[in-house]
């Protein structure tokens, strides 16, 4: 897999980079694929509706609105997703089970931890645009990450 920073050199007037400085949690630091989305605020119902499906290697970005008070993802979430066949996972947020998730055969990039779990009300929405970091990150279009950062190149590009 090409580095995100070879990426940026090859791309550099089209690749958009996220500004947030997210932490690896996942056994894996590199990873890519599609992106696919979820919105949603310390709400994870949608997020393990998701992860339920086949992920067909997508990039699942979650945008938690940067919440770090209900962790979005944790070690039964990521397990799915594993089992799933997902490539990674994306949190503005929280994430919890940090420990397992480490161990995990996936990328999982988040702000911090928090061990409460995140509430159950059926709230959020998905595969719609996301915005934080300076990037928009459009269902379709390719997220390339590693231990340097996220990047995110157009499908039609």
């Amino acid at each position: 897999m090409t580095s995100v920073a070879d990426l940026c050199d090859e791309h550099e007037e089209t690749v958009e980079v996220c500004e947030i400085q997210f932490r690896d949690f996942g056994g894996n630091t590199a990873f890519a694929g599609p992106i696919r989305t979820v919105r949603c605020y310390e709400d994870n119902s949608v997020v393990k509706a998701l992860l339920a499906e086949p992920g067909e290697d997508c990039v699942l970005v979650v945008d938690g609105g940067g919440s770090l008070r209900r962790a979005l993802v944790g070690d039964v979430l990521a397990g799915d997703a594993v089992k799933n066949g997902w490539a990674g996972i994306v949190v503005f947020g929280a994430v919890r089970d940090s420990v397992v998730l480490s161990t995990l055969d996936i990328g999982i990039k988040a702000l911090g931890t928090i061990p409460m779990r995140g509430i159950k009300r059926g709230e959020g929405v998905v595969d719609t645009p996301v915005a934080f970091g300076g990037v928009v990150f459009v269902p379709g279009d390719m997220l390339h990450a590693d231990e340097d950062g996220i990047a995110v190149l157009a499908a039609d590009g």
